[in-house]
């Protein structure tokens, strides 16, 4: 059922700001275990010891309360074994997951849509054992050393494992987070020398480490076939140093009549550091034929497209066309409302995954300090314009003037923000609608071909310069 209109589109904001029973104390309990990973489990001191008696008080009463209460005991005690290290991430992650339960319940009220039903993961093939193993030793020796003890030494027992893990399709997944954590920690290293500790971040990695590297934790239910229209929303862009991703969401309406749902389609290139901006569409653009559809305002229409239970599609173009034009708003005022989120897979329960398409319209936008927040309703919420991309015509300047928005609801730092990903405002009085990804499948914006030449230039050299070396 959609909620009663209050004068914010299709979603209530007066939801959001409501406090959520037993969060803080979830997160409190999360951050106490996360500091005692921070001076190690080799010889805990008091305060390590308390934080340890906290996650297991935390768990208490729930089927994870026997094995927990032990594991924090034999780790307050320096003594601590393997099980009992995975017991301890086992609590850790069932809190956040309980978290990011918690923060959906809320956000399907505030939505009013139905969301999707779990499904049964497939039983996954037999998996290298002893690799897995492997893999769990080091991060045990990763928690006993601390992340203030981490140094070289201790990073590099990675690599053997990770390299050994990586050509096997069904270690892909663990293996990929075990490089990258890796990687991360020894740019950190030694830990002794860090002015600031991401205890938060590198608890995640490690337990969500864990937990991957036991034989089944992977498996996920076998994919689905999608036959039907796809109605794109927004896209969003994310950059690092050295890899770029984009996102798509978009409704789904099935040929067989049946719900439409919320679905997301990705992908993820390796780059250069000097394509930035606009650039990265050039590279993101060859892998995948929805970007020039978002950027055309088409929809597409899909033939047996591999997707996932979790509404993330395994694109490939040979099971899609483009279609008919489809505007985003159009999309997000008839659609979206009765479109099915989709359900979250166990171990993906965490609040930094919460990332769901909303619409707003009728609200008062302020901008303040550099602080953005829509009004809705009477309701303030705040606005996360430090995720507008610069790849695209929407800008922060232009989500302050706006008066209806297409984004995705997050939680962050403490509280729910909109990330827009496209937004209706006025332009020298006309209306117009701005999207972050309009120069996804190109563009004739002055801007926009500056960019994108300035990325031409730097691949053709950084080819010319590959193939130089080749060469000798």
């Amino acid at each position: 059922m959609v909620p009663a209109d209050q004068g914010g589109g299709v979603m209530r904001a007066d939801l959001l700001s409501d406090p959520v029973a037993g969060l803080d104390e979830a997160l409190a309990a999360v951050d106490a275990f996360d500091q005692a990973l921070v001076a190690g489990l080799l010889r805990p001191q008091p305060a390590q010891a308390a934080g340890l008696t906290e996650l297991a008080h935390a768990v208490a009463g729930t089927p994870l309360a026997a094995r927990v209460s032990e594991a924090a005991a034999k780790a307050a005690a320096g003594a601590a074994g393997e099980d009992h290290l995975v017991a301890l991430a086992a609590a850790r992650t069932a809190l956040l997951g309980s978290v990011h339960d918690a923060l959906m319940t809320r956000v399907t009220e505030a939505t009013g849509r139905p969301r999707g039903e779990e499904t049964v993961p497939a039983t996954g093939g037999r998996q290298a054992a002893n690799l897995l193993a492997a893999a769990r030793a080091w991060l045990c020796d990763l928690a006993r050393a601390g992340w203030r003890g981490i140094d070289h030494e201790v990073v590099s027992g990675a690599a053997q494992v990770v390299s050994a893990m990586l050509p096997d399709p069904s270690l892909r997944r663990p293996a990929t987070l075990l490089d990258g954590f890796a990687a991360e920690l020894a740019a950190s290293c030694p830990g002794s020398a860090l002015e600031r500790i991401p205890a938060r971040r590198w608890g995640d990695l490690w337990s969500r480490g864990m937990l991957l590297t036991l034989p089944g934790a992977a498996d996920a239910p076998a994919p689905g076939a999608a036959t039907g229209r796809l109605l794109p929303l927004g896209v969003d862009l994310q950059e690092h140093a050295t890899a770029a991703q984009a996102q798509v969401h978009a409704v789904f309406e099935p040929a067989d009549g049946s719900a439409p749902g919320l679905v997301r389609a990705t992908v993820s290139v390796p780059k250069p550091d000097t394509v930035v901006g606009a650039g990265l569409w050039q590279l993101l653009r060859p892998h995948m034929s929805l970007l020039a559809a978002v950027g055309e305002g088409r929809s597409m229409e899909l033939t047996d497209m591999p997707v996932t239970a979790e509404g993330d599609l395994i694109w490939s173009d040979e099971h899609a066309r483009p279609s008919e034009p489809a505007d985003a708003f159009t999309t997000a005022r008839v659609a979206l409302p009765t479109a099915t989120d989709p359900a979250t897979a166990p171990l993906d329960r965490h609040p930094t995954r919460i990332a769901v398409p909303v619409f707003l319209e009728g609200y008062a936008a302020q901008k303040e300090d550099e602080t953005t927040t829509f009004t809705v309703a009477g309701h303030p919420l705040a606005v996360d314009t430090d995720r507008v991309p610069t790849a695209g015509p929407l800008t922060p300047e232009a989500v302050a003037t706006s008066n209806a928005c297409i984004g995705l609801l997050r939680w962050d730092a403490g509280t729910y923000r909109v990330q827009p990903l496209a937004v209706e405002t006025t332009v020298r009085k006309k209306p117009v609608a701005l999207h972050a990804g309009a120069w996804a499948g190109g563009t004739t914006d002055k801007v926009g071909v500056k960019a994108e030449k300035a990325a031409t230039d730097a691949v053709a050299v950084l080819r010319e310069r590959a193939g130089r070396l080749l060469r000798k």
